[in-house]
């Protein structure tokens, strides 16, 4: 008789996207075949929670970009935009509004629009946390750091300027939210930097092999298309509760490289996550056209850091 026992097991595509393999393949496939070296370190620091969260500064660390009209297509949904990135470090005031969008970067534009910018720049739930006493206060000003391929440029110059300006804020901790592959590396090696100097950090993001591989004090993971790292667009009740887990994540965690992951779904249906950057699903014209884009805009990239 046939076996007729299930144990109703996840399919085997039912787990974090290999950022880093997928990412490697995908070059290797548009012709670049010097595999990129994802930063990695045996030692990770960590500095304890000073005060409670009641009675902290809380900084928060976004790689998303200002919008500027001039720049093109910025929208939801909109094509990758080079034109839109920035190379130094800026600040906002956070008791303002802001228009903050993420064209500049690849985040996952087949299953997420990057809509809600609250779903990646979490400035209105850090405000409600401070309104029901669960911090105490957001510092001045949020930071933007530069996503940078350069492993140097984000260690020796941006890493240590939001330490700078989160010290002279009077930070006690900090949120750092990545958006694409790259940015989970580059706030890693900021949280590392901001740990190093006495701030607790804690990083709400998607691409848990990235920031595993560098090594950072904690790590929320949230198994959604990059670009969600603060909760589902438009899904507030999401956003605050990605939000108050990472907080959980800041007090309980007992030492580094501690992961805690979301129990949130972005779907019942796993499938969206066969397709990031995914060169088995790939045409090989669809490959030509984007090399081709890619070089086309790497060229309107090193024009914007000339000019920057």
């Amino acid at each position: 008789m046939p076996n007729a026992f299930s144990p109703g097991f996840s399919p085997d595509s039912d787990r974090p996207i290999p950022y880093m393999d997928r990412t490697r393949d995908f070059y290797r496939a548009i012709g670049f075949t010097v595999p990129y070296r994802w930063a990695s370190f045996a030692e990770v620091p960590f500095t304890p929670l000073h005060k409670t969260l009641a009675e902290s500064c809380v900084a928060l660390i976004t790689t998303a970009a200002p919008f500027d009209p001039a720049k093109g297509d910025q929208g939801p949904g909109a094509p990758y935009n080079s034109a839109a990135k920035f190379f130094t470090v800026y600040s906002g005031d956070t008791a303002a509004e802001h228009d903050l969008r993420i064209s500049h970067v690849t985040y996952d534009r087949t299953h997420t629009s990057a809509v809600d910018q609250a779903s990646y720049f979490p400035l209105r739930a850090l405000r409600d946390a401070v309104v029901a006493g669960r911090i105490g206060r957001v510092a001045a000003r949020f930071h933007g750091a530069p996503t940078n391929r350069s492993h140097r440029a984000t260690i020796t110059t941006d890493a240590p300027e939001i330490v700078r300006r989160s010290q002279e804020d009077g930070v006690d901790i900090a949120v750092l939210v990545p958006n694409c592959p790259v940015c989970h590396q580059t706030l890693s090696l900021v949280a590392r930097q901001l740990e190093a100097a006495g701030i607790p950090t804690v990083i709400m993001g998607c691409a848990k092999d990235i920031v595993e591989h560098c090594g950072v004090p904690r790590f929320l993971f949230s198994d959604f298309p990059l670009g969600n790292g603060a909760g589902k667009p438009g899904d507030r009740s999401t956003q605050d509760f990605t939000l108050g887990l990472a907080l959980r994540v800041l007090e309980t965690a007992p030492g580094s490289r501690t992961t805690v992951q979301s129990p949130l779904r972005w779907a019942d249906d796993a499938a969206w996550k066969l397709d990031f950057s995914n060169v088995d699903r790939i045409a090989p014209e669809e490959l030509e056209r984007q090399r081709a884009e890619f070089l086309a805009q790497k060229a309107v990239a090193h024009a914007v850091r000339a000019a920057s």
